[in-house]
């Protein structure tokens, strides 16, 4: 069976996940104890990709800095009312080593869990953090030249972005691991993507990684780009992301690279060779509320958008159910991800989860399920799993005014989804506050002369119209604010 066009994926924070079994079953819990049940359901879900966050072995340096940081600490308390430092293991993008943590379990758990995994059809993702790792990897005492260096005078001038370390060969003054416009992040130490070793050494992890899974979520893919870092710290950098895909690739053909990006570089990290980048301008653009500018980002060519992964909520942004009221969330979910490109969704998503968890923190705390969008999700996941979203031809649709000076027309996203096999689906939302009217016109002739029946297969509406109307003056709509219709049509 070949891999869908159009494949989705889901965000498991692992050490939460552990730390729920370990409560089940009273003792600590390692990726072996994950029960081939859940597994089962995950793929029955209709998931083609498991992303398996903070695997990799942290340290007690960057520990500790997590939990003595005061802002830090603030946030964390927010999250649980009864925090502990038992609650805080440290980062899991602050890596001492790229080698499965101890306390899942090592190497060899991940391999078993990998191999139910693809019994079952899933493909596993893990991270790579290309930008930075903690303060105890080896290599600050074995390649101190690996990194990013500062003086005195940068000391004084931000100390927020260096520190001083001591090292086996001595002390040295280091930079934080950062993005250009924020402070450091203390539990981090910078490499230095100038050194033609260092770039080297990171490949190398990356080969190490892909013998472990099938693709990486690169963190913050875009600080290595050699703009970038020249513009945050000052040194030329040689291109790392071309290189070192085309030396994975060379060992593993088919392992996937997906980037996460911010600044609008979502394109230019696809020319780097990333199958995948975050369209985190459609989330914007969703947020804001507004049909028209997610309308032109549609427009985007197919070639751009088939590699975009979009989501809704991550382990960065906010959670969804806070973000989005309710029936502006549905709609949307719809738009996100009834979209082309990778569908992207995080653990606690679909329960209506609203605190974030932070990647230091291995525990989340106890919310109640939001069952009707819960239901919601479950219909779209069912919706999901049908071939013609998968794998079908993707068009965005034109929307027209009911009647001379009827601007709600501009309220509405519409699209269709079509196979050679005759399946047909047409998606609307009106994505507004108030009540939209407009007609669509549908690029089918071969239905002319016939009845076309329209059944909603995310609600409960069902009627037919005649064919030559629907291409002529196209379909009629008239939705309250944040409706939406998923139409499976059929012609006779």
């Amino acid at each position: 069976m070949s891999d869908p066009c159009y494949p989705v994926l889901y965000q498991i924070n692992t050490r939460v996940w552990l730390t729920e079994l370990s409560r089940v079953l009273g003792r600590s819990a390692t990726l072996d104890d994950i029960p081939d049940v859940e597994v089962d359901r995950l793929a029955e879900l209709g998931f083609d990709w498991i992303w398996l966050l903070s695997v990799w072995q942290t340290g007690p340096a960057a520990r500790a800095i997590s939990c003595t940081n005061p802002e830090w600490r603030r946030e964390f308390a927010e999250t649980l009312s009864d925090l502990t430092d038992e609650h805080i293991a440290g980062s899991g993008f602050a890596i001492q080593d790229y080698t499965v943590h101890r306390d899942l379990g090592g190497a060899a758990a991940l391999a078993r869990l990998r191999q139910r995994l693809q019994q079952r059809g899933l493909k596993l993702m893990l991270d790579f953090v290309p930008n930075h790792v903690a303060p105890d990897h080896p290599w600050i005492d074995a390649h101190s030249d690996y990194f990013v260096h500062g003086s005195e005078t940068d000391l004084a001038r931000s100390p927020r972005n260096h520190c001083r370390m001591q090292t086996k060969t001595g002390p040295l003054l280091l930079a934080y691991g950062r993005d250009p416009y924020f402070d450091g992040w203390p539990d981090t130490l910078q490499l230095n993507y100038g050194s033609p070793n260092l770039q080297q050494a990171m490949i190398g992890e990356l080969e190490s990684i892909a013998g472990q899974c099938d693709g990486v979520r690169c963190d913050m893919a875009m600080l290595v780009l050699p703009d970038v870092f020249e513009r945050t710290w000052g040194i030329r950098a040689e291109p790392f992301w071309p290189k070192a895909i085309e030396s994975v690739r060379r060992k593993h053909p088919y392992f996937l690279f997906m980037a996460e990006v911010y600044w609008d570089l979502e394109w230019a990290m696809q020319q780097q060779g990333f199958d995948y980048a975050y369209d985190k301008r459609l989330y914007d653009c969703l947020r804001d509320g507004s049909a028209r500018p997610v309308r032109e980002h549609l427009h985007a060519g197919l070639d751009y958008q088939d590699k975009l992964a979009r989501f809704l909520e991550n382990h960065d942004e906010p959670r969804a159910a806070t973000t989005f009221a309710p029936d502006t969330h549905e709609a949307a979910a719809i738009i996100t991800f009834l979209s082309p490109g990778l569908r992207f969704f995080h653990q606690g998503q679909f329960g209506g989860r609203r605190k974030r968890i932070s990647p230091h923190l291995v525990r989340a705390p106890l919310e109640s399920v939001d069952t009707r969008l819960q239901g919601f999700y479950e219909n779209l996941m069912a919706v999901l799993r049908q071939p013609v979203f998968r794998d079908g031809t993707w068009s965005l649709l034109e929307c027209q005014p009911a009647w001379e000076g009827n601007w709600t027309s501009d309220c509405f996203i519409a699209w269709c989804w079509q196979r050679d096999d005759g399946e047909r689906r047409l998606a609307v939302v009106n994505y507004a506050g108030n009540q939209s009217q407009c007609y669509v016109r549908l690029p089918f002739p071969d239905v002319a002369g016939l009845s076309v029946r329209m059944k909603d297969i995310m609600g409960p509406a069902r009627f037919d119209r005649d064919g030559n109307d629907l291409i002529s003056r196209g379909l009629y709509l008239d939705l309250p604010p944040w409706s939406y219709h998923v139409f499976e049509m059929t012609a006779s």
